[in-house]
């Protein structure tokens, strides 16, 4: 990284303004994690809903939690709860607090990096959108031994013919790491960790599901309305993916998407292609995030 002129300045928020975001913002997030709170309590199980605490394991309070992003002053904050936050400072104006983007980039140079070239190398690539989410058939195949207690729609016999008689084509490393022993060796590609920023591309739902991680692991460089949107997106993604599964989740108000057949194929694309453009919009949105807090760090 080249050094570059920090911002001299940094804009403002007015108490009233930036309240309001912070209390909207909340009133969002609580809506958005209201079922599986409830589901806490009850004993309750979601298999659509609760990947998202469970797989990701992200607390509510977490995206609960409102930030401005960087290279923005909160004015009359310093006796707000986020004047004691990891990574904020106090602003250029009395009693104003900002996030501290530079003591984030340098603590987390490594991450930043590796999420912001995962991001762009996604983004840039074009969709590729002949998969059928059959990766959460894979993780089934020839297995008696589930990992959702939902029954399979088809049995298990027939889902291991509909394996079968496809081309297995998965490229996210986090979907292929589950599939069955049986099943590895027919994907086509045999993705790793190592390769991740060079098979990723946005026709993947698991890709666009993890914009959300990436947004999360960013923590307070990425506005609020930012991660809020990659946590619906991730949500919206993930009724896709269980309804193309091989479980019954009907039972959960998902109407199937039957891949084995040409319509549930034509179904599961045009639904993939509008992720992916929603998606792509959310990567740019937090790259954007990104560079501006290394112009408001002085760093390029």
């Amino acid at each position: 990284m080249s050094t570059a002129p920090a911002l001299d300045r940094a804009p403002a928020l007015a108490a009233s303004e930036w309240r309001a975001r912070e209390a909207a913002h909340q009133q969002r997030a609580d809506a958005l994690t209201a079922g599986w709170r409830s589901r806490q309590q009850s004993g309750e199980q979601h298999p659509i809903d609760d990947f998202l605490f469970t797989y990701y394991s992200y607390k509510p309070s977490i995206l609960r939690r409102w930030h401005p992003g960087a290279g923005i002053e909160l004015t009359d904050a310093a006796g707000a709860p986020r004047a004691t936050w990891k990574w904020y400072v106090p602003g250029a104006e009395p009693g104003s607090v900002r996030v501290d983007a530079a003591a984030f980039l340098h603590a987390k140079r490594a991450s930043v990096e590796a999420i912001c070239r995962i991001l762009e190398k996604t983004a840039a690539r074009p969709g590729q959108f002949g998969c059928f989410g059959l990766h959460e058939w894979a993780m089934v195949y020839r297995q008696r031994e589930h990992r959702h207690a939902v029954p399979l729609r088809l049995g298990q016999e027939q889902t291991d013919a509909v394996v079968e008689g496809h081309r297995i084509q998965c490229s996210h490393f986090d979907a292929f790491r589950f599939f069955t022993p049986e099943a590895v060796p027919l994907n086509r590609l045999q993705p790793t960790r190592e390769a991740q920023s060079e098979l990723e591309q946005p026709g993947c739902l698991h890709a666009g599901m993890d914009v959300y991680k990436w947004a999360i692991k960013l923590g307070p460089l990425v506005p609020g309305e930012v991660l809020l949107g990659a946590f619906e997106l991730a949500r919206d993604i993930r009724w896709l993916d269980m309804a193309a599964s091989p479980y019954d989740v009907s039972a959960w108000g998902a109407e199937p998407v039957a891949i084995e057949t040409p319509a549930g194929k034509a179904e599961y694309v045009r639904r993939q292609r509008e992720f992916a453009e929603r998606s792509n919009a959310l990567r740019l949105r937090v790259l954007d995030a990104v560079a501006v807090a290394r112009r408001d760090a002085g760093v390029e």
